[in-house]
């Protein structure tokens, strides 16, 4: 901007001036004609007044003859030759001899040469010293007695012109001066603020909405710096109310719960949210800017996007989509982005994970499947053995005895089965206590051995506790451990045939307890291993129910000792047996 400022003042400077320096050399050039006109019209009155005085005098010999020459050219101030007819130098006055006679002899000569072209006129000389001469000839009675030369030395005027320049150069020098002054004040107070204004705007242009220019006057220089500053000032806010409203949109984009895509109007993936990457394995990197049929490995939701793009309308399916070794449920949503003007733009794709809602809705119908098949079988029997009593078999008292106990099974089954809903329900409920003491929990298992003893003693299996003497020790709910382990050792004894074993081990470290309940039975199929956890879930659901199983032990099983922040994880090998592992924390606050 300096230089700007510096080109501006030196280009005013110049043509100011070439102005004055015009103007100098045309009043020069006028003042020099006029001063030449004025001499020579001075010359031709001189040579005329010389002219009639010397005829009003008695002619040239009589002039000559007298004493007046000196007087007249003391009193004209010039200096004049008079010449004869034939040329002949009758008088001079020597004046103009005295640096060049030579000069002026042969400018007499010229004359003399020229006389033919009229009775008068100019001879200009212009050397060291500039000479006019003016002549014109002496007549009487109407004869040329001789002729009249008037010359000048033009020095007078030369020292006026001088002055003249001496008087522009100065003229020229104290505008310059006063212009570069001006010129200074001028930049100061226009061009600066314009400066100003223009390194603002660059910066503005360069996104630096925070700058700002001087606002120090109230003409129109400081009303352009006063509406560029309120420019400025609205283009910041503008940018900060984008940078929010652009940050709100990637937070919410990066953190919604869907997966969201979107592609342009050629077909480029240009955006991708965190959760569509961790759903999909994907970086970044492997899909922007790309075809989206060459980054999306899904056909569904391929042939999803060409319907969007053929059709223009929004596409809501849900897909169940293979991804590593799992599948999963999405409902896919499509939609058209469209411009104000129709302008299509691209399409937008979000991918809603709904496979826990898938899960809980199969939980749902499977729990309502199971609670009614559950409690048709032993109502249908309470039913059934009911109406045979009613319909004349109390009279038999062996039936009666039979039938009655079956009753009696069925019931317990029913109470069972509902006590165990009570138990899941209340355990999975959030204001779910625990009555936290310190357990030793070899004593606790071998209570829990000892009440299943007689189970295992029916089917000849042998059920053994390996524990170290000394006590282990953990905090938690003594009841809801035991009923861990009960369930546990139950469907181990339940599942292990005639002369099976059924092996406990404990063994703790720094922080855990680990309890072992290891099997010899049927073993679970690794396909089924998942589903284990699940309500009315049964590996062999025969033996499950002649045993009087409800299928909802290991989900309670699961959610006790979840709710002692432990783990509880499988391990089963068809026809070899199965292993379930326990592990406890040693410090579990209420």
């Amino acid at each position: 901007m300096t230089k700007f400022r510096t080109k501006l003042l030196l280009t005013l400077i110049s043509m100011i001036t070439v102005v004055l320096i015009a103007a100098g050399l045309l009043l020069g050039q006028l003042f020099k004609s006029h001063y030449v006109d004025f001499f020579n019209e001075r010359a031709h009155r001189e040579t005329l007044f010389i002219s009639n005085y010397i005829k009003e005098n008695g002619g040239v010999d009589n002039f000559l003859r007298g004493g007046s020459k000196t007087e007249l050219t003391a009193l004209l101030g010039s200096h004049f030759t008079i010449l004869s007819e034939n040329g002949t130098v009758l008088y001079d006055s020597h004046a103009n001899r005295k640096n060049k006679p030579g000069n002026h002899a042969a400018i007499l000569r010229q004359i003399m040469e020229n006389k033919g072209s009229g009775k008068q006129g100019y001879e200009v000389v212009q050397d060291s010293a500039d000479l006019h001469y003016y002549w014109k000839a002496i007549e009487r009675d109407n004869r040329v007695e001789g002729y009249i030369v008037l010359s000048n030395e033009m020095d007078v005027m030369q020292k006026a012109q001088r002055q003249m320049w001496w008087i522009l150069i100065g003229s020229i020098g104290a505008s310059l001066i006063a212009i570069i002054i001006i010129g200074s004040r001028i930049a100061i107070r226009y061009i600066r603020p314009i400066e100003s204004a223009a390194t603002t705007a660059i910066e503005l242009a360069k996104g630096n909405y925070r700058a700002r220019t001087y606002e120090d006057r109230s003409d129109v220089a400081g009303g352009l710096s006063t509406s560029l500053n309120i420019l400025a000032r609205n283009l910041q806010e503008m940018e900060i109310a984008r940078e929010m409203q652009q940050d709100r949109l990637e937070t919410l984009i990066e953190n919604i719960g869907s997966g969201v895509m979107l592609i342009d109007n050629k077909g480029y993936v240009t955006l991708i949210n965190r959760e569509y990457k961790e759903l999909f394995h994907v970086g970044a990197s492997d899909i922007l800017y790309r075809l989206y049929y060459e980054v999306i490995g899904h056909k569904e939701i391929i042939h999803i996007i060409e319907e969007i793009f053929m059709i223009e309308q929004s596409i809501k399916r849900q897909l169940l989509i293979p991804l590593a070794i799992e599948r999963k449920h999405f409902e896919v949503y499509g939609a058209p982005i469209i411009g104000n003007h129709d302008e299509w733009k691209g399409i937008l794709v979000v991918l809603h994970d709904i496979t826990e809602l898938k899960k809980l809705e199969q939980v749902r119908k499977d729990f309502v499947a199971n609670v009614s098949h559950e409690l048709k079988t032993p109502i249908t029997s309470i039913k059934g053995f009911s109406e045979t009593l009613l319909d004349g078999a109390m009279q038999d008292e062996e039936a009666l005895q039979h039938f009655l106990s079956i009753i009696l099974k069925e019931s317990d089954r029913m109470q069972a089965l509902i006590q165990e809903l009570l138990d899941l329900s209340k355990i999975e409920q959030q204001e779910f206590v625990l009555n936290i003491e310190s357990l030793n929990l070899p004593q606790l298992l071998q209570e829990t051995c000892t009440i299943l003893q007689g189970k295992a003693d029916e089917k000849n299996i042998s059920l053994t506790l390996h524990a170290p003497k000394n006590p282990i020790t953990i905090n938690g709910d003594s009841y809801r451990v035991k009923q861990i382990f009960i369930n546990l050792i139950t469907n181990a004894l339940n599942y292990t045939g005639q002369g099976g074993s059924v092996d406990i081990s404990v063994a703790e470290d720094r922080h855990s307890v680990k309890a072992v309940v290891r099997d010899t039975g049927i073993g679970i199929e690794k396909e089924e291993l998942p589903r284990i956890f699940e309500r009315f879930y049964r590996v062999d659901k025969a033996r499950s129910r002649n045993s009087g199983g409800t299928g909802l032990g290991l989900a309670i099983v699961k959610h006790i000792v979840e709710a002692h922040k432990g783990r509880i994880s499988v391990e089963s090998q068809p026809g070899k047996g199965t292993t379930f592992t326990v592990i406890f924390n040693k410090n579990v606050k209420e």
